[in-house]
């Protein structure tokens, strides 16, 4: 196999996701497994699951997933990465520590994760660690010789994460009428957070007013405005807002909320906005309700003319740029010098996520990272 598509020391990739309801009976065991020790009664989660039920039940996560796993094993196989491609979820079958003991019986001992978040955050990062080190430590407990598990470094800057999103938001532009088009708005979301957890995201040193959160979502929207001037020759102006706020109402969390947002742009005499959800990697259900049903409801009663762009999901340029990610990482373990690839003013983003990275509330093991009881 030549240098250039040897994932070595690698031997598989594991997708790690959120996971999702598959019918009507799932919903209320999958909204537990997400909110477990939190002490939510079942009647409550009957009332929040009341968006899945709108969709019959089903998220569409799953078989976005499904989807990506076939894009990146014919990526793979078109250019010759011999790397086998499993998935588990957090939260639904397939679960991470099934998957997990699968692999570890087909005898992989170096395992690399892609996770379908593209950011830092705890949520989006550390929790997935978390869930890792519970699940090897659970197999530790079964006696499974545990594997070693790396996970692939943030990719929101990279160019197969970004172009297909900025091609999204020039296909919602020209979809909008001819005569308000070149004064639309682009309202660029992403999952709202507490602002405490915004504001201790990505390393030690980038904490501070939103952290590395609000940061890399800034960078990318920058990348995706000016890339939509440099192709049409208007510059549209834009927002970063939020959407999909879960918590209680007197904890402080991200704003502007996109429901807020599209009222304010209406009584300011926007003509139109484009809601372009660069936080998500899929169009799975807080994309699908809280845009294309909450937030387009509201520009229906406002009357004001919205298009929403499309998430990068199982693009091509995406499973090559997985592809890239795990070549440039496993270089990197062979102590070769490699220069990552990356867009915007940020960088490339770390490999091992440091100490104090995307700190939790209760301190938990987390594994793939500095402080991973699983070196």
């Amino acid at each position: 196999m030549p240098d250039a598509l040897d994932a070595t020391p690698y031997d598989a990739l594991l997708l790690l996701s959120f996971g999702g309801p598959e019918g009507p009976d799932d919903v209320v065991p999958f909204l537990e497994n997400v909110t477990r020790g939190r002490g939510i009664p079942k009647e409550r989660l009957k009332e929040v699951g009341q968006h899945y039920f709108l969709f019959g039940g089903v998220s569409p996560i799953n078989d976005q997933n499904r989807a990506l796993l076939e894009a990146l094993r014919e990526d793979f196989a078109a250019h010759g990465l011999d790397l086998p491609v499993y998935w588990g979820n957090r939260n639904w079958a397939p679960y991470l520590t099934d998957t997990l003991r699968e692999m570890a019986a087909d005898g992989h001992r170096r395992i690399l994760v892609l996770a379908t978040s593209a950011y830092a955050s705890y949520s989006g990062c550390r929790q997935y660690r978390e869930n890792l080190a519970d699940a090897l430590a659970t197999l530790q407990a079964e006696g499974v010789d545990v594997p070693a598990v790396d996970k692939l470094r943030h990719y929101f800057n990279h160019p197969g994460f970004v172009e297909p999103m900025t091609d999204g938001v020039l296909r919602a532009l020209a979809d909008l009428p001819e005569d308000i088009r070149a004064e639309a708005h682009i309202a660029f979301t992403t999952h709202s957070i507490p602002t405490a957890a915004a504001d201790t995201s990505g390393p030690v040193e980038s904490h501070g007013d939103g952290g590395a959160y609000v940061a890399q979502h800034l960078d990318v929207a920058r990348l995706i405005a000016d890339a939509v001037r440099e192709r049409t020759g208007v510059d549209h102006p834009w927002q970063l807002v939020y959407q999909s706020r879960s918590g209680a109402p007197h904890i402080p969390w991200l704003e502007p909320d996109i429901c807020d947002h599209l009222e304010e742009r209406h009584a300011a005499g926007v003509p139109a906005v484009v809601m372009a959800p660069i936080g998500f990697v899929s169009d799975h259900m807080e994309v699908l309700y809280d845009l294309d049903t909450e937030a387009k409801a509201k520009a229906e009663e406002l009357r004001l003319p919205v298009r929403r762009s499309a998430t990068v999901g199982a693009d091509p340029r995406f499973a090559a740029a997985v592809r890239e990610l795990i070549l440039e990482r496993a270089a990197v373990e062979r102590g070769r010098e490699v220069t990552p690839c990356a867009l915007g003013a940020l960088g490339p983003s770390h490999d091992v996520c440091p100490v104090g990275c995307c700190p939790a509330r209760a301190p938990r093991p987390a594994a793939a990272g500095a402080d991973s009881p699983y070196a």
